[in-house]
């Protein structure tokens, strides 16, 4: 070793002295990226810049006028008539939106997203559509169609000529790490050019039935409808939505991908609406704590919080507490949602319909319906905050609701407390009096007055029942309970509840 050493010394020394007698005079000498050749990561373009001068003629950018009625807040004070109409008589106001959309035909038929040619806010009204080509040539536009739950539109003008236009790609070969370019609106820049990789593939944003391509191309306010392309100069996606705090670019948009988009803009381009599937269930994910309150692996199947009477779900005997594992041959996963597999099936069609029951597997057939319009999903009872007065309550629960490993102190439901709190005098229970805030019951949001109809699918009609409860799951080794629960003014809900270690 010392001998190798020695000859590596004598080298480098040697190098040295040649270094310091063959170097150039000091104005001979040349910058480091002086001649240098144009780099570029192995499979991408050196430039974007031939494909972009292709592309961008077919980018356009969409404004709307829309008329929104103001109400005066002053009203009915005596500045109502400083500030507003006499008498509060709601005024009306000019408003404008901005965004981007691309031409898919020659005759001028453009997609964009829904919530850009959308009334921005309740009872606004559109007044007229313009899309901007990029030699600033306007036109009127036609809304031939909009679905709002894939927040896509379609659009026709009337050219004088031949437009210039783009044909989708196939998003299903989209891989994680791939080139894109975005072309877009943001912030009224007309014809802004980003280009990054795709970050995630599948990205549920909470939607359910819908899965977005992630990406850290730059997208801003405005580029919501612009094209998202892929290195052959095909539109894989529709720009939809940015994950930002402060409404910038943070590295994390959406875009719709052509997958799902294709088939929603054929139907709307033929002036017909979007049918999609459903079973009638209110859902969520099986979480780290629902699924070990119920001994099941996590990222495989939905919890079922509630069932809609009627519908095909409940026909077919699927029940609160169940876990849809598989519908159709296909499983239920974080990427493939129950809410994106049921959308895709056909009206009317009977499916299998595998779940799990209080650990059993079971097999069902539903029959599935059309989905309602978004304005009666989205129509549920607001919460009553009010708090009920307990006369049974005693003065140490606070202490009681610390000693316990669920973190609450309850009370049964009596015919008196079921009146105060606005519940069927049929309902079974008990009533949580205290939550000990320290707890996960307290980190989960359970608050005085909550009723617990049941823990891990058995009722519980007493606190017996509940601490019987409680101590099963102890026993069988599990740390989280599950807990059906029923506020005021809202439907009944499950919650995994971690135990706390004594």
């Amino acid at each position: 070793m010392r001998y190798a050493y020695a000859i590596t010394g004598a080298l480098l020394l040697g190098g040295t002295a040649i270094a310091v007698t063959s170097s150039q005079p000091l104005g001979a000498q040349t910058a480091q990226n002086e001649n240098m050749q144009a780099a570029a990561p192995r499979g991408a373009p050196v430039s974007f810049a031939d494909m972009v001068e292709k592309l961008q003629p077919a980018v356009v950018n969409i404004s709307t006028r829309q008329r929104v009625k103001v109400q005066n807040p002053f009203a009915g004070t005596p500045f109502g008539d400083l500030f507003g109409s006499p008498g509060g008589t709601p005024q009306t106001r000019q408003a404008q939106s901005l965004g981007s959309g691309f031409l898919i035909s020659a005759d001028g038929y453009i997609v964009t997203n829904n919530h850009v040619v959308a009334p921005g806010a309740e009872g606004a009204t559109i007044d007229s559509i313009t899309v901007t080509l990029t030699d600033r040539e306007e036109y009127t536009a036609k809304l031939i169609g909009r679905d709002a739950a894939s927040d896509l539109a379609v659009l026709k003008i009337e050219p004088k000529k031949a437009l210039p236009f783009v044909k989708f790609g196939d998003s299903t070969r989209a891989r994680v790490g791939d080139w894109v370019i975005a072309i877009g609106n943001p912030f009224g820049l007309g014809g802004t050019v980003t280009a990054g990789i795709i970050s995630a593939v599948h990205r549920n944003t909470g939607g359910g039935s819908d899965r977005f391509l992630q990406t850290d191309a730059s997208i801003n306010q405005g580029n919501s409808g612009g094209p998202m392309f892929d290195m052959t100069g095909n539109v894989i996606g529709i720009n939809s939505q940015i994950l930002s705090p402060s409404g910038g670019n943070v590295g994390i948009g959406f875009a719709i991908p052509s997958e799902q988009a294709v088939p929603v803009i054929d139907t709307l381009r033929k002036g017909q609406s979007v049918r999609r599937g459903y079973l009638g269930v209110q859902i969520t994910p099986l979480s780290d704590d629902i699924a070990e309150s119920l001994g099941l692996a996590k990222n495989r199947g939905e919890f079922i919080q509630g069932v809609e009477p009627g519908q095909g779900a409940d026909k077919a005997g699927i029940k609160a507490g169940d876990v849809i594992v598989k519908v159709n041959n296909r499983e239920v996963t974080p990427d493939e949602t129950l809410s994106f597999i049921v959308a895709n099936l056909p009206i009317g069609s009977r499916v299998p319909v595998e779940l799990i029951r209080n650990g059993k597997r079971m097999t069902v057939t539903a029959v599935v319906a059309q989905r309602p319009p978004e304005d009666q999903l989205s129509a549920f009872n607001a919460p009553n905050d009010e708090d009920f007065a307990d006369p049974q309550q005693q003065p140490d629960s606070g202490a009681a609701a610390a000693q316990q490993s669920l973190g609450v102190a309850v009370t049964p439901l009596t015919a008196g407390i079921a009146r105060q709190l606005g519940v069927p005098a049929e309902t079974r229970g008990v009533v949580i009096t205290t939550v000990d805030p320290s707890t996960d019951a307290g980190a989960k949001g359970l608050r005085r007055g909550d009723i617990i109809l049941s823990a891990n699918n058995r009722p519980t009609a007493t606190e017996a029942d509940l601490k019987a409860a409680v101590a099963q799951v102890t026993a069988a080794g599990r740390n989280a309970i599950l807990l059906q629960v029923l506020r005021r003014g809202q439907p009944a809900t499950f919650v995994g509840i971690r135990l706390r270690d004594k």
